[in-house]
Parts: C-alpha cells; sequence; structure tokens
C-alpha cells in the first residue's frame, strides 16, 4: 500500500498543478480582451483538463483508500487521456501550421503544461500505478463520443457567434467542405488509435492488478489450472457429534 500513497500524492498533485495552469490560462485569455478569450470553456483541450482534474481527485482518493483501482475508473483515466493527448497533438499542429502561415500564436506556460505535459506524465504515471487494470477494447469507439458531441456542439454554435476553437472547423479558412471532412476524419483517427494504445499499454503493464497471479508447483488443494480440488475423507471418518 506504500506504493499506491506514494500514487495517490502524485494523482492529488498532478490534479492541483492542472487546476493551476486552468486557472492561469482563462485570465491570461481574458486579459487578452479577444472572443477566444471569452469562450476558454468551449475548448476541447479545456474541457477535457477539467475532466482530468476530477477523475484524477477521484483516483487519488481510491489510491489511498482501496489496494487496487475498479476498472470503471481506469476505464474513464483512459478516455480522458485520449482526450487531452490528442488536443495537445492538434494544438501543436495549430501551432505548426500557424507558423508556415507567418501567423503568431502565443503559447503561455500554462498552455504548454496543459497540452504537452500533463497528458505524457499522467500516461506514464497510471501505467506504473500498483493495482491499475486493464481496459476493454471498446473504449476506441468511445473515445469517439465526446468529440463527436463536441464537434456538433460547435459547428451549430460558430455560425452564431462567429467563432471556432480551431481553425479547421471554420468553413471560412479552409479551402472547403472537402478539407474541413478531411481533418476532422483524421482528427477521430487520432483518437481512436490513442485509445487503442493505451488500451494496449493497459493490458502489457506490469503494474496491473488483474494479471494472472502464478501458482506454485504442487501447491496443495490446486490443480494446475487454478481450480480448488475437493479432498475426500478417509473411509470410517465421520462427523463430530453435534452438542
Amino acid at each position: 500500500m506504500r506504493a499506491r500513497n506514494t500514487f495517490g500524492v502524485l494523482r492529488l498533485f498532478t490534479a492541483g498543478a492542472c487546476l493551476v495552469a486552468l486557472v492561469h490560462r482563462l485570465f491570461w485569455g481574458l486579459s487578452s480582451q479577444t472572443i477566444a478569450g471569452r469562450n476558454f470553456f468551449a475548448y476541447l483541450t479545456v474541457e477535457s483538463n477539467i475532466a482530468l482534474v476530477v477523475v484524477l481527485v477521484i483516483g487519488g482518493i481510491l489510491a489511498f483508500r482501496r489496494p487496487d483501482d475498479p476498472r470503471w475508473f481506469s476505464v474513464a483515466l483512459s478516455l480522458v487521456l485520449t482526450w487531452t493527448i490528442t488536443a495537445g497533438l492538434a494544438f501543436a499542429l495549430i501551432v505548426w501550421q500557424a507558423g508556415l502561415r507567418g501567423i503568431r500564436v502565443d503559447v503561455p506556460w500554462s498552455d504548454q503544461v496543459l497540452h504537452f505535459w500533463l497528458p505524457a506524465f499522467t500516461a506514464i504515471a497510471w501505467t506504473l500505478t500498483p493495482g491499475h487494470r486493464s481496459v476493454p477494447w471498446w473504449i476506441v469507439p468511445g473515445s469517439l463520443v465526446f468529440p463527436l458531441v463536441w464537434g456538433g456542439v460547435t459547428m451549430w454554435r460558430g455560425p452564431m457567434i462567429g467563432w471556432y476553437p480551431y481553425y479547421f472547423l471554420d468553413l471560412r479558412q479552409v479551402s472547403g467542405i472537402g478539407e474541413f471532412l478531411l481533418t476532422s476524419g483524421i482528427a477521430l483517427v487520432i483518437f481512436a488509435v490513442i485509445a487503442a494504445v493505451l488500451a494496449l499499454i493497459s493490458r502489457i503493464s506490469p503494474a496491473k492488478a488483474d494479471r494472472p497471479a502464478r501458482s506454485g508447483a504442487g501447491s496443495a488443494g490446486s490443480s494446475p489450472g487454478g481450480d480448488v480440488k475437493k479432498v475426500s475423507p478417509p473411509p470410517g471418518a465421520g462427523t463430530a457429534p453435534a452438542t
């Protein structure tokens, strides 16, 4: 349990760092006096990192109270990590594309923490945490639900306010519907790939709780398959009289 407590502290520390970064990014955006700053909570990065704070706080408490994580927690954390890691990759692509077009993009330290450092650190720590669970493969299609819902709301809201969180969602900033569909499709593929990688890592990590235990050779009362054998009483043995 000592190792679990250590990782419990790390989870709570990471949640605190994420919250501090979110608050800094909020006020940094508001100071710009732009529509992007006023739509802070419309970003997928922000929404997924808020979810990460909640999940990590729950995970920290679980690490102190249980010898292993319940499977639902590992599923929830893997889904949130899929969204934050993909958002980080998308952000890196946007900054790169902006540089090619000669567009200045300011990246405060909070953006670097939210998009790059926290997702990477949390994913590594999760796979090393004793007692974490493997996650089912259905998280691959399941990881697409939130981005699709978020994308639908964003495309419905965008024309009303004249702003989109990411340039490739704005048909005015891309070559047409073809580039929009292609870019959006690539983003969904990245979500699925990240989810699949996390599911695979969760299954091969030596720290996971549901790794089959190795039974000793010739252990009493067990068969090679792990089934308990019934031992018959010796002939003539009776039961003790009731008193």
